[in-house]
């Protein structure tokens, strides 16, 4: 990281660069409600930024939903895929962040818990090479709130993870970027951050240019 800009700034998907948690939300109660089970808020808000394998063990009893918890998941990402085809709800400043950043040659990676399909229906509406690496839920052995995937985007981008930023919508996601030695941005969303994090948090990306972000680290 230079005094202005970071080596590369690591992304999570789900609730950061795209309001697809609503999306899974809806689906989650469909599922549930579809296997004769009651589900709530409080479940859903319970789940955001988890590995979604760990997501669906918690659906499987909460639910209840008597499937196999890859099932699940399978099920879950059927209902946000088709509805992330038909829009993709961008977070307000985000596609005008990647866009200074790559103007700037600052390199980005995705690091979402969702598994690959999804991810690539996201991407596919951002122009290619937006990404220079893409961790997805389904490529990792453990996810978040273990460092693994945010050490894998790194090291995929050649980059040492102290000179990065990430940025996080969750505190699964904050905990996994601080325990991988990454400054990370919370970015209030749908879960409080307030308390959960040591690092910045603001309340969206809009205005933010690519030299905010070593401020905004440094700043706490």
């Amino acid at each position: 990281m230079s005094d202005l800009l970071p080596a590369a700034v690591l992304w999570d998907m789900d609730g950061t660069l795209v309001d697809t948690e609503p999306y899974w939300i809806a689906c989650e109660y469909d599922l549930v409600a579809d296997h004769g089970g009651t589900w709530s808020d409080e479940h859903a808000h319970a789940l955001v930024g988890n590995d979604l394998l760990v997501s669906a063990r918690y659906i499987a009893e909460k639910g209840p939903v008597a499937l196999a918890p890859e099932v699940i998941v399978e099920r879950l990402l059927d209902g946000v895929v088709a509805r992330v085809r038909e829009h993709v709800p961008w977070r307000p400043g985000a596609r005008e962040l990647l866009a200074s950043l790559a103007a700037e040659k600052v390199p980005c990676a995705l690091v979402t818990m969702s598994w690959t399909r999804l991810a690539e229906a996201v991407l596919g509406t951002l122009p290619a090479g937006t990404f220079g690496a893409v961790v997805t839920g389904d490529q990792v052995r453990r996810g978040k709130p273990h460092p693994e995937p945010y050490l894998e985007a790194a090291r995929r981008l050649s980059r040492a993870p102290g000179d990065c930023v990430a940025i996080e919508d969750s505190p699964t996601g904050i905990a996994s970027a601080a325990a991988a030695g990454i400054p990370v941005i919370g970015v209030q969303h749908l879960v409080p951050l307030a308390g959960r994090t040591g690092g910045p948090i603001v309340t969206s990306l809009e205005g933010l240019s690519p030299f905010d972000l070593v401020a905004l680290t440094r700043s706490t």
